[in-house]
């Protein structure tokens, strides 16, 4: 999953980065509001987290500007603002959620997954194929018996398991997964396929990453 952050304080930015990551998040940064603003819409993002005071722009006009060209991907913004009246006016302007500064980092990402509907428990696991993946556990189950990921290998799963039935092309992965551009060469993707099938066959969960020739992959619920 890829987020893109808007913020300008090289503190915040830095652990921001680091906790995301360490989560197998992509994450790409703007330090200033028309910055910010290009990038979200000139590029795939699956959320925005966005300061409110900002150099260039700020956040308010950025979320209006980027609801005039989308309306699904969540925003949430970053702010020392906390009046009710401010909370309001952030939340018109186009904003899913709100989070105060400082906030502790797991309270921030508990509102980053409930924004990309990622389950919080093990009620309600990504799964198929006999595959449940806790993401607040960080474990994997196959058939029952936890299943052992590189990072990578971990995020690619949660991502075609997030797009289940839908075909992922490897331009979209390499975005999401890898936070690299369209244009880089996408066979490392294979390779991470190939790695990913090996343990999912060892475990019993045989067939469950589908190829589709030319294009990408997909999980199918059989």
């Amino acid at each position: 999953m890829r987020i893109l952050i808007i913020e300008d304080e090289p503190g915040i930015v830095g652990f921001l980065k680091e906790g995301l990551e360490e989560e197998y998040f992509a994450v790409d940064v703007a330090d200033n509001g028309r910055e910010g603003l290009a990038m979200a819409l000139s590029s795939d993002y699956d959320l925005l987290l966005v300061d409110w005071l900002l150099p260039g722009l700020s956040g308010i006009e950025i979320c209006r500007r980027f609801r005039m060209e989308d309306t699904e991907v969540p925003v949430i913004f970053l702010t020392a603002k906390d009046t009710v009246d401010d909370v309001i006016f952030g939340l018109e302007a186009g904003a899913n959620d709100y989070i105060k500064k400082p906030f502790a980092f797991e309270e921030l990402l508990a509102r980053i997954r409930v924004q990309l509907r990622a389950p919080l428990s093990e009620s309600a696991p990504l799964s198929a194929g006999g595959v449940e993946m806790d993401l607040s556990a960080h474990r994997i189950a196959c058939n029952g018996s936890e299943l052992f990921l590189t990072p990578k290998e971990f995020a690619l799963l949660e991502y075609l398991l997030r797009n289940k039935g839908c075909v992922c092309t490897r331009s979209r992965i390499i975005e999401h997964v890898w936070d690299i551009h369209f244009d880089a060469d996408t066979s490392v993707i294979d390779v991470y396929v190939n790695f990913l099938r090996k343990k999912l066959d060892k475990g019993g969960c045989t067939d469950l990453i589908e190829t589709v020739r030319g294009v990408g992959y997909v999980i199918r619920e059989k």
